[in-house]
Formats: structure tokens, sequence, C-alpha cells
């Protein structure tokens, strides 16, 4: 069963390739509570089921960076892109798509927020694994308030402008 409008985020971690050390987050990959991430946060999320992969890379992941300044005029505090991938890969995908800074690139790397979700997808017979499904949505303290989920294949309602319209 997959999570639904008004369903509180499942516990989990998720983690983040850190290019510059700050307080608390060294440099390279950490990991974080999603829990505590969220708490008294509104959160645009969208996750789909692989970086530098087609639809994801020419499409997905531009939107949010192209539209996150309107977004947080809507009240989003922060834009995060979760997909199936170690935080490595999600570093180098953030430095490609021009996110640093401006999308969090979050590794569900075993893909277990993706599960507690019930959002995985299965990629196995093209060699992929267990990926996430494409969808959106906006969390606000943790609570689902919008929530959009692709049909297989298809990119529609998922992208940065339909979520920035039911905000």
């Amino acid at each position: 069963m997959s999570i639904k409008i008004g369903d509180r985020l499942p516990d989990g971690k998720l983690a983040e390739f850190i290019e510059t050390e700050t307080e608390g987050c060294t440099l390279g990959p950490n990991t974080f509570d999603v829990a505590t991430l969220v708490k008294g946060k509104t959160i645009a999320i969208f996750g789909l089921p692989g970086a530098f992969t087609p639809t994801c890379s020419a499409q997905h992941v531009p939107g949010y960076v192209k539209h996150a300044s309107e977004l947080h005029a809507k009240g989003v505090d922060e834009i995060w892109c979760i997909s199936v991938n170690d935080a490595f890969v999600m570093g180098a995908w953030g430095r490609d798509q021009q996110a640093t800074g401006v999308v969090r690139m979050m590794a569900d790397g075993n893909g277990d927020l993706t599960k507690a979700l019930g959002l995985e997808f299965d990629l196995k017979g093209f060699g992929m694994g267990i990926r996430s499904q494409r969808y959106s949505m906006v969390v606000k303290d943790g609570v689902v308030k919008q929530l959009n989920l692709e049909a297989a294949g298809k990119f529609e309602v998922s992208n940065a402008e339909t979520l920035l319209g039911q905000l």
C-alpha cells in the first residue's frame, strides 16, 4: 500500500553528498533522519527512477531547478529529489544538473524509504533493480498535503509546474 494525502512520512534515513563542510556536516556523504529534516518545514519532494536517466535528467530535475524560486515564494522551504542511488551518484548528478544548493539530491541507497512509502518500482528486467516510481509531493511538518503519482512510463503530473499550481 502506498502513502496517501494525510499520511505522515515513514521514519527513514536519506544520504546527501555534502560539497562544502559546515558545522555538523562533513564533506562527502552524510546521513540524515527524515523526521528531523521535515520537522516544522514545507518540503517539495520528487522521486524518480534513477540518476542520469533520460527523462529524469532532461525534464524532471531541470524543471525543479528552473522553478525553485517560485516554489520558495509559495512557501516551500526545501526541494528534495529522492532516488534509489548512492550519495556519490546523486552528488555527481546534482553537479551535472546545476542543482547544487537549489535541490537537495537525496540518496535512498537501498530503497528503504521508497519501500516504506510503498512507491518502489521493479526494474530488474532492465538491469536496474528496485527503483522508485516517479512522483511528487508536498510535505508540511511531516504530513503529505499533495501527492502526484505517475502512471508507468509517464511524465505528466510529477513535474514542478503541476506542484507549483497546487501550492
